[in-house]
């Protein structure tokens, strides 16, 4: 896996190691890296070893890969909204298990779709909510969850340019044999 600063100069991005992350607009001070750093470690309010709490790991890294898509290779873009857009529109239960099954399935998608990008939205307008809004509001595990909820819709109801294209993936995904 490479490294997110690799990533980012591959895809041309200079990243800025001071004052508010510049792909979603976070309350930081040490950029994208502080965002980066609440996301592996912040919203300790949440027991992740509880299964019934996983749900929310899976909606945090969605919601934040799709906000920093910058930072990723091209065909996460892929995977993060086609997940919520099953997770959203058709109620699955997502499991540790499907994620690779999903990953799979894209593989073999992108087979004949390289030419098949899916353009974010423009930076600063992929969602209001952010890592240090989550940070700094959560007062408990319920708010902490309804907030992470929030912002995983929030973001991909942001990229409803492609929702019709993650809804063909969706369909083969559940339709697969």
């Amino acid at each position: 896996m490479q490294d997110y600063i690799d990533l980012a100069e591959k895809n041309g991005v200079a990243l800025l190691d001071r004052g508010q992350c510049q792909f979603c607009g976070a309350n930081t001070k040490r950029g994208i890296h502080e965002c980066l750093e609440i996301f592996n470690l912040g919203f300790q309010e949440i027991d992740f070893s509880n299964i019934e709490n996983h749900i929310y790991r899976f909606l945090i890294v969605d919601a934040h890969t799709l906000q920093h898509p910058e930072i990723h290779g091209r065909w996460n873009n892929h995977f993060h909204l086609s997940r919520l857009h099953l997770i959203f529109e058709y109620g699955i239960k997502w499991t540790y298990e499907l994620s690779p099954k999903l990953s799979d399935y894209l593989n073999k998608y992108k087979v004949h779709k390289q030419n098949e990008f899916l353009t974010p939205p423009e930076i600063l307008k992929r969602g209001t909510i952010t890592t240090t809004d989550i940070k700094e509001k959560s007062t408990n595990e319920k708010d902490c969850k309804e907030l992470i909820r929030k912002w995983a819709l929030e973001v991909y109801e942001k990229w409803s340019a492609h929702h019709s294209l993650v809804d063909d993936i969706a369909k083969g995904f559940l339709n697969r044999k």
